[in-house]
């Protein structure tokens, strides 16, 4: 049974401040749906034009004005690192958390090992293998009571059930309601330390424990409807590099 999240109030919609801001992305998994691409390469090194998934996000953040950058990393982790450096050419702050001895942790699990890495409370968290042209730093600012703001996204074809129920009456979107609608969890989030902390170490899933705080009303929800694209298959990849020649080609 999905559960329900309540809108961010306008009365929140306050931006953070990205040059205090720490961003985790979420580079250590296997890839393996992405084979034989991923045989040699990780996943976040992929191309999606000119540049790999993970350099978009980067290059994203750096023109937002994000300079604290995280990155765990496992499967061939060590090709990631050779690749990004410290940071300096892209005008951010890197700093890796290797899951490399353990194998990777999951979401939740990385999530914890990576918390001494990361400087701010709330923290900004990304899937590397993700494409949008989200603004990160539209995200609110985490009320009070609540330990994060998840950004979700209309159902893509692969998951048209989508994750979570929309519940809020009073937002409108293209002259309707989407009240009691379902949406798609779209791997972008604000969150706060304490959510992770009190986590034992270990290999942890997000899913349950998304599921978990959103039944006592402890994450609200963004709604987001620009590009957002889950590179999750070849074929995925394909078409999105597709499109990008197609969105050029039309100049």
């Amino acid at each position: 049974m999905k559960q329900s999240m309540t809108i961010a109030k306008s009365a929140e919609r306050l931006k953070i401040d990205p040059s205090k801001t720490s961003v985790v992305l979420l580079a250590a998994g296997h890839g393996t749906r992405m084979r034989p691409l991923t045989d040699k390469l990780p996943k976040p090194l992929l191309k999606v034009g000119d540049h790999s998934l993970i350099e978009h996000h980067i290059n994203r953040l750096s023109a937002l004005g994000f300079k604290q950058i995280v990155i765990n990393t496992a499967y061939l982790g060590e090709k990631i690192q050779q690749q990004l450096g410290n940071g300096e050419r892209y005008g951010v702050d890197i700093h890796y958390s290797d899951e490399s001895s353990t194998g990777a942790l999951e979401t939740a699990g990385g999530i914890k090992k990576s918390l001494p890495l990361i400087d701010s409370d709330p923290f900004l968290v990304v899937n590397a293998d993700i494409y949008s042209d989200f603004d990160f730093s539209s995200l609110f600012k985490i009320e009070p009571d609540a330990l994060g703001c998840l950004v979700l996204v209309p159902n893509p074809p692969h998951n048209l059930a989508g994750d979570f129920i929309i519940n809020n009456p009073g937002m409108k979107h293209q002259g309707g309601s989407v009240s009691n609608s379902t949406m798609t969890f779209s791997g972008i989030a604000l969150y706060r330390k304490i959510m992770f902390s009190v986590l034992p170490q270990g290999k942890l899933a997000l899913g349950p424990i998304l599921k978990r705080i959103i039944g006592n009303d402890k994450l609200v929800a963004m709604p987001y409807y620009g590009r957002w694209v889950d590179v999750g298959t070849p074929e995925r990849l394909s078409e999105l590099n597709s499109s990008l020649v197609s969105q050029i080609d039309s100049y």
